[in-house]
């Protein structure tokens, strides 16, 4: 049963919390304030995707703007649909990016599984962002999202800036890139739950007295979440799983 107290009391309660949310508010942006004061490093090496559309470059994903927001969405070569995680991520950008694109920043998601099943499943999804894929490149290699076997085995891979000792050979993450004349320059990346803030649903239930509803077997977003033409009494439930 949970608490139940006087008005008066409840807004005693809810003041003391108001302190606490308006210091992470101005902790927050301390933090972004921090993250665009990051140094850059110049990209040496030339990254090419296959689009819809054909090859394209990295610094095509620009669109003509000078920055760019990177998903690295986990869609392995052999799998038939994306992670359900990077989806529900997925699933908020679309009508996000209309405002940020007037506001200089484009986005694009990369996998390494083919264009034709990134492309199938986009339709799937109803998605209209672009998405590349980047199988014949270095890029997820480089930018610590993927991991080639003997990586794994050899204990030299490295995820969210420290080793890691798990046997997936794909994982998430975000990368934020921008151009300068010619130039591409890697500005910042985050990954695990680096990226959380940009799932709007996760906010709207962190305000709620159930929360997440993230309480086992796993412990996270696996616990409830499923792709969004999958829960029941959607029309395209149960569609096959990865």
């Amino acid at each position: 049963m949970h608490r139940i107290v006087s008005r008066d009391e409840w807004l005693v309660e809810r003041a003391a919390l108001l302190t606490r949310e308006k210091e992470l508010t101005r902790l927050k942006d301390q933090i972004s304030a921090q993250r665009r004061e990051l140094p850059w490093v110049k990209l040496d090496k030339s990254y090419v995707f296959e689009a819809s559309e054909g090859p394209v470059t990295l610094a095509d994903l620009f669109e003509g703007r000078s920055q760019l927001f990177v998903q690295h969405f986990m869609f392995a070569p052999e799998w038939e649909a994306g992670c359900v995680g990077c989806s529900f991520g997925a699933d908020h950008v679309d009508a996000a990016r209309r405002h940020f694109e007037r506001n200089d920043l484009s986005y694009a998601a990369v996998s390494r599984a083919p264009i034709e099943k990134l492309e199938a499943y986009r339709r799937r999804m109803g998605w209209r962002f672009r998405w590349v894929s980047s199988g014949a490149s270095d890029f997820n290699y480089d930018f610590n999202v993927s991991f080639r076997p003997e990586t794994l085995a050899g204990g030299e891979a490295r995820y969210n800036y420290a080793p890691f000792n798990g046997e997936q050979q794909d994982l998430a993450g975000v990368s934020v890139f921008v151009r300068e004349g010619g130039d591409v320059f890697h500005a910042y990346s985050c990954y695990a739950r680096g990226d959380e803030a940009l799932a709007g649903a996760y906010n709207y239930l962190d305000m709620v007295p159930k929360g997440r509803n993230e309480n086992g077997p796993n412990y996270n977003l696996m616990d409830w979440v499923s792709r969004h033409d999958e829960y029941e009494g959607v029309v395209g439930a149960g569609c096959c799983h990865r």
